[in-house]
């Protein structure tokens, strides 16, 4: 609820969340949206396959991780991270910075 009430208070909407990837990608398949926030696990799952369909459709994303870099699929190391824990302003900046101002 913390995130909504961030992203509310920046003007963005909410799609999801998504408690699985299945459910990830058929969010992403539908579209409709302009950027995400991807733990890096999802009910268990990798979520590597997310992080391509959204690369595949140019959708900004920022991966959220307790683990750090290294948890991060190969192919997307060189996208933001938001370290776990991270507080509403790291949160809403890195939103700014990756996502909302593309």
């Amino acid at each position: 609820m913390v995130v909504e009430n961030i992203l509310e208070d920046l003007g963005a909407g909410l799609v999801g969340p998504a408690t699985s990837v299945g459910q990830a990608i058929e969010l992403v398949e539908a579209g409709g949206f302009g950027g995400a926030l991807l733990d890096v696990s999802l009910g268990g799952e990798r979520i590597d396959a997310v992080a391509d369909a959204l690369a595949d459709r140019g959708i900004p994303f920022i991966f959220t991780t307790g683990h750090g870099a290294d948890a991060l699929p190969d192919a997307h190391r060189d996208r933001p991270i938001l370290t776990k824990p991270f507080s509403d302003e790291d949160l809403a900046e890195a939103l700014r910075r990756h996502v909302l101002d593309r």
